[in-house]
């Protein structure tokens, strides 16, 4: 190529083309699964909504220091996520779109970090994967539906581990140490202290693999730790100011450190609201939470053994490039990063989506190893291996995945279409749906004829596209071969959000928030009768106080112990006397206190129903 200049340019042509068609399709794909999910379904009932109203009424009150919602102090959290809707609010309203906005781009932004580290460390292809995989995997889906900090957390974790590795190297600037400290100052105030223990965790056992403890002196730790303090500390003092503790009352400070950082990490926060899950269980969903990529896990694991200088070599390796080989320190770091974040949450209690911050990490290793796994098969007449191995196991859940979905089609095909698919799910017992994804146990055959559009769509997308990536992987097509899988599970998560669009009755109540503003008058009184959280859409869609009936408990507790809460908390005597008074009552009454309301209330109007869930009037 070097003799003939003709050649190198049609090589350069196409690399640039394919590089175009990468970043163009990149954009593609992030456009349909995340941007065009920003619009529907409406604000789900619990975290969802309870978060976006604090957000609202944060822009509300112009109070930027301490949350409320419903009015009452919300001490759990700290503020960023918060901050970062409330703007959002500010400058496109109150309403679906811009409650998601910041959450989506948490999301494009982790990509675009992922594609950044990825082609710095290793190469192009590696790059593009590291994106690719960020946008396509369902954890990174399935747990950016809801409006929790997660993603956000994971992003500036990632970002001062990524600053803090960028700064080792010959000649880096001090720019990105402080960069780095800043990163993980946002990242405590985006989620609390976990910012801070995973960055740290994952330095220090990096230093003690690598031997570079000499080095300290280069990272600039006095002026670091007091930007970070000057970043993170003013609000955290603030919010103690103004939520003191008395002689007989625990203030912020025991509550958001004690209560809400250690007692939750040993599992004995008040009020008891969380699970752990199963060891078993919660080392497998992560093969879920990262399909379909996950399961090209042992390529990752055939190049690493196949390097001496990743991980048994390590240490000497790095000690003769003194920070010249940044591909080395990136896989040792993400190998740490990963194993720090999933085995602090083993110990502790622990949601499904808790171990986001391991997602990055783990991609950019699989972006790496199946990048290098493709360039070396590609090039020689050897059989794929492990890429073609992993491929049929893919093709193969995909083959029983599509059966599933095609039987449930099939039983249901002569069932009615039934818009509220509330009504034809398989409800289980209330405390099981302390995890996030046990709703998925609901589903019905009868739940089927609600979702024929998004299961067969899901159903021809797990058939297809995982075959084709197989064929192509044989024939050494890899490039076209992984481009291929994506593209599939783009359309699958498609499929996927439209599914949770139809479910927007069961698990949003803004249709009955809907029927209680159009009847309502400002002086008329609106109740949750228990817990808050059941009908948390209603104080986002309505934008007025409600009153809970025995509803002083889990994120409701704490902010109610202060002598100044507002006076919502009804016991069922002053239910019973609203509702014989002669001011107009509306009560929202979820499913499973629908028997214990009836026989508390013999003389009520049903106003709305919706799932399950009722809205009562003591007046036609």
């Amino acid at each position: 190529m070097t003799a003939n200049p003709v050649s190198l340019t049609a090589v350069e042509k196409r690399s640039s083309s394919v590089a175009a068609f990468s970043y163009a399709a990149l954009a593609i794909v992030f456009l349909a699964v995340y941007v065009g999910s920003m619009f529907t379904p409406p604000l789900l009932d619990d975290a969802d909504a309870t978060h976006a109203e604090a957000a609202r009424e944060m822009l509300v009150s112009g109070d930027y220091v301490t949350l409320h919602i419903n009015g009452v102090r919300y001490l759990e959290k700290p503020p960023l996520p918060y901050w970062l809707v409330a703007f959002s609010y500010k400058l496109f309203g109150v309403n679906e779109f811009a409650t998601r906005l910041p959450m989506v781009l948490s999301v494009l932004l982790l990509g675009v970090l992922a594609f950044c580290w990825a082609r710095r460390a290793f190469d192009e292809r590696a790059a593009v994967y590291a994106a690719l995989f960020t946008y396509t995997c369902v954890g990174v889906f399935l747990f950016t539906r809801v409006l929790i900090p997660d993603v956000t957390l994971s992003l500036l974790i990632a970002a001062s581990i990524y600053f803090f590795l960028t700064a080792f190297e010959p000649g880096a600037r001090p720019w990105r140490w402080y960069a780095g400290y800043a990163a993980m100052a946002l990242g405590v105030l985006a989620k609390g202290l976990i910012a801070m223990v995973f960055p740290v965790g994952a330095a220090f056992f990096f230093l003690l693999i690598t031997g570079e403890w000499q080095r300290w002196r280069e990272f600039h730790l006095v002026s670091g730790i007091l930007l970070f303090l000057a970043i993170a500390a003013p609000w955290h003092i603030l919010a103690g100011l103004r939520n003191p503790g008395t002689a007989t009352h625990h203030g912020f400070f025991w509550f958001y450190f004690v209560n809400e950082h250690f007692l939750r990490f040993l599992g004995r926060r008040y009020p008891q609201d969380y699970n752990k899950l199963p060891a078993a269980l919660y080392w497998t969903l992560h093969l879920v939470w990262l399909f379909p990529w996950s399961f090209y896990f042992p390529a990752v694991l055939s190049a690493a053994t196949g390097r001496s200088s990743d991980l048994r070599g390590a240490r000497e390796n790095i000690a003769l490039s003194r920070a010249r080989d940044f591909a080395v320190r990136t896989r040792l770091m993400c190998w740490i990063l990963a194993g720090v974040v999933l085995i602090f949450f083993a110990i502790s209690t622990n949601q499904e989506y808790y171990t986001f911050p391991a997602y990055l990490p783990i991609l950019l290793l699989l972006a790496d190893g199946i990048a290098r796994h493709e360039e070396t098969k590609s090039e020689s007449k050897e059989r794929a291996g492990w890429l073609a191995i992993s491929a049929g196991a893919i093709a193969a859940i995909g083959i029983a995945a599509s059966i599933v979905l095609c039987v449930g089609l099939w039983q249901s095909r002569h069932l009615p279409f039934e818009p509220d698919i509330g009504k034809v799910l398989t409800e289980h017992a209330i405390e099981s749906y302390t995890f996030s994804m046990t709703h998925a146990l609901d589903l019905s055959y009868a739940s089927f004829a609600a979702l024929r559009l998004p299961a067969l769509l899901a159903a021809a997308t797990l058939l297809i596209f995982p075959l084709l990536s197989l064929v192509l992987r044989i024939f050494r097509r890899h490039y076209a071969a992984t481009w291929a899988l994506a593209a599939g599970f783009a359309i699958f998560l498609v499929a996927a959000h439209i599914a949770l669009g139809r479910f927007g009755p069961y698990l949003s109540s803004k249709a009955l928030a809907q029927e209680i503003a159009r009847r309502a008058q400002p002086d008329d009184k609106v109740m949750i009768y228990g817990d808050q959280a059941f009908g948390s859409s209603l104080l986002f869609y309505l934008k007025r106080p409600i009153d809970l009936v025995e509803g002083r408990t889990t994120s409701m507790w704490f902010g109610s112990t202060f002598p100044d809460a507002p006076k919502i908390y009804l016991s069922d005597a002053d239910l019973l006397s609203d509702w014989s008074g002669s001011g107009r009552v509306f009560l929202f009454v979820p499913e499973h206190e629908k028997k214990r309301v009836d026989e508390l209330l013999p003389r009520r109007f049903v106003i709305g129903e919706l799932s399950g869930k009722r809205v009562y009037s003591n007046q036609p």
